[in-house]
């Protein structure tokens, strides 16, 4: 797995106009990063202005919760096949 910073640096090469938190938002979703490695590297990489102080607290549930989503997979209905 890349690193959280090298997965935003691309991000962020990719889509110049979006701003770090978009690029943040979308390195870690459904990247299962842990509470602490999303909080820490939202301090170093998402600019202070791309969002409200008094909504960190908020930012960053919502953000745990993208890092989680669940993954899907190609052959999801594997399992369900029985005598096809």
């Amino acid at each position: 797995m890349k690193s959280l910073q090298a997965r935003f640096n691309q991000v962020s090469q990719k889509h110049p106009l979006w701003s770090s938190y978009t690029c943040f938002a979308e390195a870690i979703k459904g990247q299962q990063f842990s509470r602490s490695i999303t909080h820490r590297w939202f301090s170093k990489l998402v600019d202070k202005d791309d969002y409200a102080k008094n909504e960190k607290k908020a930012v960053l549930k919502h953000l745990e919760n993208l890092t989680n989503l669940p993954r899907t997979t190609k052959n999801k209905n594997k399992n369900n096949r029985q005598g096809a």
